[in-house]
């Protein structure tokens, strides 16, 4: 136990701006060794946005309101870092003609025309797919919401331990990579919170299939699609590839709630 509380208070720390302090944060590829328990993260952060939209909902909110505020919350818990990977990304991706100069833009923390763009795209399909849930049903907002951070965060690990880093220096080296156990550990874990969000909607089992399998199916897209383009692109991933993945994968999993009650 002593282990799983450092672990989880490590990822809590460096995925989120809860105030946490660990001694095992300042240890060697601390992070890679707490990615496991990165699906916990995401159940944090999906809780405390669900809290706050149902809060809005409740009041009387119109609900494309409340799904901002939601946002908003699950922006503040985290520090928008992974917002901050996905637009450094999509500046590097789309900006660079080599390697060498995609990763200077990355690093680069002025905004660009693809980072914008991309960052526009992130919240406002996020937003609206929220607004949509909520204005359908609120079971279906519950389990999408919460599996949709979940889901986001359980892909990362598995990229740190597949998959070359792209350069050694930087965040990213500092964190290390993750363990092939490590991975396995957080997809399992990812699997069974997914499930646990789908509780609330367990009386429909016709939407609890099609959504699992449509869910599944868009995050391996991501993953293999942001995978390969990064190998492609830069040799490998960074942090800003992670947060991008992270962003995509929330996505994926929002939209395939909202074909799952279509």
């Amino acid at each position: 136990m002593p282990r799983v509380w450092s672990d989880l208070c490590v990822a809590l720390i460096f995925l989120t701006r809860i105030p946490l302090r660990s001694p095992a944060a300042a240890e060697p590829a601390a992070l890679a060794r707490a990615a496991w328990c990165f699906p916990l993260v995401g159940l944090a952060v999906g809780s405390a946005s669900l809290v706050v939209l149902s809060a809005g909902l409740w009041i009387g909110l119109p609900p494309w309101v409340a799904a901002l505020l939601g946002l908003a919350a699950s922006l503040s818990v985290t520090g928008a870092l992974h917002e901050d990977g996905l637009a450094d990304m999509a500046d590097g991706f789309g900006g660079g003609w080599t390697g060498d100069r995609r990763l200077e833009i990355m690093r680069d923390s002025r905004l660009g025309s693809y980072g914008a763009i991309a960052l526009f795209l992130s919240l406002a399909l996020r937003a609206a797919a929220l607004a949509a849930l909520a204005a359908a049903d609120a079971a279906v907002l519950a389990t999408a919401l919460l599996s949709a951070h979940v889901a986001g965060r359980a892909l990362i690990p598995t990229v740190m331990a597949t998959t070359p880093l792209a350069r050694r220096d930087g965040q990213s080296a500092s964190a290390g990579q993750a363990s092939c156990s490590a991975a396995a550990v957080s997809l399992f874990l990812g699997a069974g919170l997914l499930c646990l969000a789908a509780l609330p909607t367990f009386g429909d089992p016709s939407f609890v299939l099609w959504f699992v399998f449509l869910a599944v199916l868009l995050l391996a897209l991501v993953f293999f699609a942001i995978r390969a383009v990064a190998r492609r692109a830069i040799g490998g991933y960074t942090g800003d590839v992670l947060g991008g993945l992270e962003q995509c994968g929330e996505i994926a999993v929002l939209l395939a709630a909202l074909a799952a009650i279509a």
